[in-house]
C-alpha cells in the first residue's frame, strides 16, 4: 500500500515535517502556493496542514477526491469550510492549546503598548523629537480589565493579569463553572457592564455571524472615554469605520489590533491613527507556540491515519 500523503501549505515547523515523514507519511510541501496551484495539488492528497493562509472552500474540497483529514496548526477554523467538509466525510482538527498563551501574552504587551503610548514614543524618537512631556501614560495596575470571551485565551490572559492586581469581569455566552471564575477571581456581568466598567477590554471570541461586528457604535458610545480596546480574536468582530470614527473623535482612549477584516489591511485611516497601535497578526507568531501547533496537529494526522489504518497496513 502506498504511504498516505499529506499536502502542507503554509509554514509550519521543521520538526512537525519530520515527525510526520519518520512516520511513514509522503509530505509534499508547498508553503507558498497560490490557490489556483492548491486546486492542482490537493487532488491526490490523503492529509491536508494549514494555518491561517489558506482558505479550504468549498471548490477546493470539491477537488479533493482522496482527502480524509485537514489539520490547523492553530486555533481558528474560520478559513475552513466546515459544513462541506462535513458533507464530504473529512475530519477537521486544529490545536486549540498551542497559541493559548502566546496571544494572552500579546493582549497584555499590546494594553502596555497602548496605555504608555510605547509605539509612538518610538516614531516620535527615530524623528528626533523628544517628546516627554507630551506623553502622560497610565498604568494596568488596580484597573478593571473586561475580557470578552473566556475560553482559554481569555482565561490565562486573566491569569496574567493577576500581579497587576485588576478587577476582572467576564462576558461569555457559555457560563464559566463557578470555581473557575473564583479561582482568577473574575465576575461574569452583562456585556453592557462590563463595556460601561471597563478600563481595558481584550476581545477573544470567534468569528461567527453572532459576532461579526459586535463592536460598532453603540458599543464605543457605552465604553469609557477613558477606555483601551484591544482585539486580537477575529478582524470582523469589530466594525472598522466605527472604531475609527471613536478614536479620532476621542470616544475611547485607545485601541490596539491585531486581527482585520481584511489581510493585510488596505484602509489607510487606520495608520493616520496616534491612538491606534496595529501588528500584523502576530499574536500566535511565537517559537513555542507554532513548535507546539506544528507538533499537536502533526500527531493527529498520524493518529488518524493509524486508527484509519492507512498507515498500519504499510
Amino acid at each position: 500500500m502506498n504511504s498516505p500523503k499529506v499536502l502542507i501549505s503554509d509554514e509550519i515547523v521543521e520538526e512537525a515535517i519530520e515527525l510526520l515523514r519518520k512516520n511513514s507519511v509522503e509530505v509534499v510541501y508547498r508553503p507558498s502556493s497560490s490557490y489556483d496551484e492548491l486546486l492542482s495539488l490537493i487532488q491526490d492528497v490523503d492529509g491536508l496542514i494549514v494555518r491561517s493562509r489558506t482558505k479550504v472552500t468549498k471548490e477546493l474540497l470539491a477537488r479533493a477526491g482522496r482527502l480524509k483529514i485537514i489539520a490547523r496548526a492553530g486555533v481558528g477554523l474560520d478559513n475552513i469550510d466546515l459544513q462541506e467538509a462535513q458533507i464530504k466525510g473529512i475530519k477537521v482538527v486544529n490545536a486549540p492549546d498551542s497559541l493559548t498563551n502566546a496571544v494572552a501574552e500579546h493582549a497584555l504587551g499590546l494594553m502596555i503598548s497602548v496605555a504608555r503610548s510605547i509605539p509612538l514614543a518610538h516614531h516620535k524618537m527615530l524623528n528626533g523629537e523628544w517628546p516627554k512631556s507630551s506623553l502622560m501614560g497610565e498604568e494596568l495596575t488596580g484597573k478593571v480589565l473586561g475580557i470578552v470571551g473566556f475560553g482559554r485565551i481569555g482565561r490565562r490572559l486573566a491569569e496574567l493579569a493577576q500581579p497587576f492586581r485588576m478587577k476582572i469581569l467576564t462576558y461569555d455566552v457559555i457560563t464559566p463553572k463557578e470555581e473557575l471564575l473564583k479561582s482568577l477571581k473574575a465576575e461574569l456581568v452583562q456585556l453592557d457592564y462590563l463595556l460601561e466598567s471597563s478600563d481595558f477590554i481584550s476581545l477573544h471570541v470567534p468569528s461567527t455571524p453572532e459576532t461579526t461586528g459586535m463592536f460598532s457604535t453603540e458599543q464605543f458610545e457605552k465604553m469609557k472615554k477613558t477606555c483601551i480596546l484591544v482585539n486580537t480574536s477575529r478582524g470582523d468582530v469589530i466594525d472598522e469605520s466605527a472604531l475609527i470614527k471613536a478614536l479620532k473623535e476621542k470616544r475611547i482612549r485607545g485601541a490596539a489590533i491585531d486581527v482585520f477584516k481584511t489581510e493585510p489591511p488596505k484602509n489607510e485611516e487606520l495608520f493616520k491613527l496616534e491612538n491606534l497601535v496595529l501588528t500584523p497578526h502576530i499574536a500566535g507568531q511565537t517559537a513555542e507556540a507554532q513548535l507546539n501547533a506544528g507538533i499537536s496537529v502533526a500527531n493527529q494526522v498520524l493518529e488518524f491515519f493509524n486508527q484509519t489504518s492507512i498507515l498500519k497496513k504499510l
